[in-house]
């Protein structure tokens, strides 16, 4: 029995990627290496249709918290201070690795069930001029939600600041305003909506930024000196390069498949699917559809279905979901729509919903 991801990533491969980690053993300082790198990069731009004179992607080999952490250490300058718009798990997260690296940090907090506070943003921003970037996280898969960044990036740009973005659950399956938000950086990964494997992240920077706020805060997460060494066909450390492999091979199958906007409405219509029949079986979304990413859902346990036996009953019939984190661990379950599932899986997915939600116990 195929068994299906259902977690936020990683996902559930294609076999053109599972295929490409059996290429040949490849040494990261030969040119092949280079010629692979270079391939991957200029793919991870183009998704957005990015420009390389104006942007760069910058890998990393590490997980998709590495290139957040690359990113907010190296584009803060030490003069600065970052605020962060925080309604989640992973909005937490940024702020604990800035002050992990000694920056300057406040938040305008939510609540984890609302969007950004964008009026405490516009507060903090006309209260503490020393602020010089913002970060937020676009997908939040603490809920599900997908974050309305539009007047965000709106009070940004009115007070001359920059964007850092945690784009993970997002990059190649959600619209994000290359063009008019005033974005420094955002950090994503490989193994979420591009379907790759884990083990390779990326940071997207516009050149102009990381020229004028680099700051050198750490050894192996400098992203100063990867953009130098892979501008010249290098790395300044070893890189994972079976899931370069992967990623390029990846990248292919998006590119084939149409690129992200027909990877959202993939999304869109299994996750519509998908929440018709929870409705049927009367389980509630904790977001409405509205505000939720195509990428994942979050759903409230009913009355007498524990999520333990919940999960064992699907990941029995195939299928692997995710539980809620923080304050939301006893009361929600998750399900994302990325990888390579068909419409049988699909299917199967919704018998499986029907037979285990209608027998579970606490």
């Amino acid at each position: 029995m195929r068994q299906i991801l259902l977690n936020p990533g990683p996902v559930t491969l294609s076999a053109r990627v599972r295929e490409a980690l059996l290429k040949p053993d490849l040494c990261h300082r030969e040119p092949e290496f280079a010629t692979l790198q270079h391939s991957i990069r200029e793919g991870l731009l183009a998704v957005y249709g990015l420009q390389a004179e104006d942007w760069a992607s910058i890998l990393l080999t590490g997980s998709g918290t590495a290139a957040v952490e690359a990113m907010i250490s190296s584009l803060v300058p030490r003069s600065g201070t970052l605020l962060v718009a925080e309604n989640g798990v992973y909005g937490e997260r940024i702020r604990q690795i800035a002050e992990r690296h000694g920056i300057a940090t406040l938040a305008a907090v939510s609540d984890w069930q609302g969007g950004i506070d964008v009026a405490s943003v516009d507060a903090a921003l006309r209260t503490n001029p020393d602020i010089t970037h913002v970060a937020a996280v676009h997908h939040e898969t603490t809920t599900g939600r997908l974050n309305d960044l539009a007047p965000l990036a709106a009070a940004c740009q009115e007070h001359g600041v920059q964007m850092l973005l945690d784009t993970v659950s997002s990059f190649g399956a959600e619209f994000i305003d290359f063009t008019h938000w005033p974005i420094a950086a955002c950090a994503a990964t490989a193994n979420k909506c591009l379907h790759g494997v884990p083990g390779t992240s990326f940071v997207v920077a516009r050149r102009a930024a990381l020229a004028a706020h680099a700051t050198k805060r750490t050894l192996y997460l400098d992203l100063d000196a990867y953009l130098a060494n892979q501008d010249g066909g290098g790395t300044p450390f070893t890189q994972s390069v079976q899931t370069f492999y992967a990623l390029d091979a990846a990248l292919a199958e998006f590119f084939d498949e149409g690129g992200w906007t027909a990877r959202r409405a993939r999304y869109r219509s299994r996750q519509a699917a998908i929440c018709d029949k929870m409705l049927s079986l009367g389980v509630e979304p904790l977001l409405a559809p509205a505000a939720s990413s195509c990428v994942l859902r979050a759903y409230k346990l009913p009355p007498g279905c524990g999520y333990q036996a919940l999960h064992d009953g699907l990941k029995a019939r195939g299928f692997v979901i995710y539980a809620g984190q923080g304050k939301l661990a006893s009361g929600i379950f998750r399900i994302s729509a990325m990888g390579d599932i068909g419409d049988d899986d699909l299917a199967r997915l919704l018998d499986a919903l029907d037979a285990e939600l209608a027998h579970q116990e606490p």
